[in-house]
């Protein structure tokens, strides 16, 4: 089997410290969460009470805000205008409940302003969904059955979803860098708790950076495995 040799070296190279960088970044979003979590905002206000002054602020009174259950599975639906924020954001008064609904508040105001980069992200959704169930299989497939062009649509469309992870990592960055904003000029969060906030923001948007470094890592492994076969 001395074909595959190669590409377990660019797996261990290339794949496994980018999914150990992942791993690390999931482990640094949970972990400051629970530590901020315990901060208590100063006026008491909760993540929902946040995200709605938020919206309120910027004119947007027909987004909703719900409750929906599991850990950090806050986000915002642009098809039904809703932010849904997870339990444990939605009803607690703390610095790191704050910080995560302001985020989500940030994404609604994206859609409200056409904000690029979240337009981009929205048209190439249908082709990223392609692209993320039939990619790896068309791949095998084409190795398996020696069809060239198998393989070159499977790595084509697992590059649609790298670039849609490309394309995520500025909407949430801007998300953030807007919700650190209007937390700061409308006094939701006081000067000493923004910090934490950001912190707590910095790690939930390594989760992404970490997603696109493991996708560009198995994309490149992907082209390696694509040129050996040629």
């Amino acid at each position: 089997m001395p074909y595959y040799m190669p590409f377990d070296e660019l797996y261990v190279v290339l794949v496994l410290p980018a999914l150990l960088f992942a791993m690390w970044a999931q482990f640094m979003v949970k972990s400051s969460f629970k530590k901020y979590s315990k901060q208590r905002t100063s006026n008491g206000m909760t993540g929902a009470e946040a995200a709605n002054e938020i919206l309120k602020q910027n004119g947007m009174s027909s987004v909703r805000i719900e409750r929906v259950s599991g850990s950090l599975t806050d986000h915002f639906d642009p098809r039904s205008n809703v932010i849904r924020l997870s339990e444990n954001v939605h009803d607690t008064p703390s610095v790191a409940a704050v910080g995560i609904a302001a985020h989500e508040a940030g994404h609604a105001i994206q859609y409200a302003t056409s904000y690029a980069p979240v337009k981009l992200r929205a048209a190439i959704i249908p082709i990223t969904n392609i692209g993320s169930s039939l990619s790896v299989p068309l791949i095998i497939l084409g190795i398996f059955l020696e069809i060239a062009g198998l393989i070159t649509i499977g790595i084509m469309l697992f590059g649609a979803v790298v670039v849609f992870q490309l394309i995520t990592l500025p909407v949430e960055f801007n998300a953030s860098r807007r919700a650190v904003s209007v937390l700061g000029k409308s006094g939701i969060l006081s000067k000493s708790e923004l910090p934490a906030a950001k912190k707590v923001l910095f790690a939930a948007a390594l989760t992404y950076v970490g997603a696109l470094v493991v996708s560009l890592a198995q994309l490149i492994r992907l082209l390696a495995i694509a040129k050996r076969r040629n």
